[in-house]
C-alpha cells in the first residue's frame, strides 16, 4: 500500500502512483511529496549537500530494525522541481513525480545506479515502457 503525505498545496489524483508502487513491491511504501525547502533540509541532513534536489529514498532496511515486518521505507519527491522539470520537457506534473517514484522505489529495493553496471537503468526503462511514461532520469542525464 502507498501511503501519500502530502506537504504542498498541488493536489494529485494518486491512482497512478498507486499503481507504481503496487506494482513494485508488497510491501508499503510512504510517499512523501514536498518542496523545494523541505528537500533541501532533508538533503542537508541526510546526505551532506548543501542544494534540493528531485528525490530522496529512505529505505527502513537501513534503520537496524530486526524481526519486524517493516514497510519498504519512504520516497520524498520534490514538487516545485517536478513541476520545473514537466514544464521544460513538455509533459504533465504527475508523469514527471511517477518517473521519480520510480526512481525512488527502485533505490529502496536496492538499485544504485551510481555503483552498478546498468541494472536500475534497465529495471527503470523497463517500468517506464510498462506504464507508459515518458524518458527517465537516468536516461535524460545518459
Amino acid at each position: 500500500m502507498l501511503e501519500i503525505s502530502n506537504q504542498t498545496q498541488d493536489i494529485f489524483d494518486g491512482e497512478l502512483f498507486n499503481q507504481i508502487a503496487h506494482h513494485l513491491s508488497p510491501k508499503d511504501i510512504e510517499l512523501v511529496l514536498a518542496g523545494d525547502e523541505e528537500v533541501l533540509e532533508l538533503n542537508k541532513t541526510f546526505r551532506a549537500k548543501n542544494k534540493t534536489t528531485d528525490v530522496l529514498s529512505f529505505p527502513f532496511s537501513d534503520m537496524g530494525i530486526v524481526g519486524v515486518d517493516l514497510p519498504l521505507g519512504s520516497v520524498v519527491i520534490n514538487v516545485d522541481m517536478a513541476k520545473r522539470m514537466a514544464k521544460k520537457l513538455g509533459h504533465c506534473v504527475e508523469f514527471e513525480i511517477a518517473l521519480l517514484l520510480i526512481h525512488g522505489i527502485l533505490h529502496l529495493l536496492g538499485y544504485d545506479h551510481e555503483n552498478d553496471t546498468g541494472e536500475h537503468r534497465d529495471k527503470e526503462e523497463a517500468l517506464i515502457a510498462y506504464f507508459g511514461l515518458p524518458p527517465s532520469l537516468i536516461v535524460r542525464n545518459q
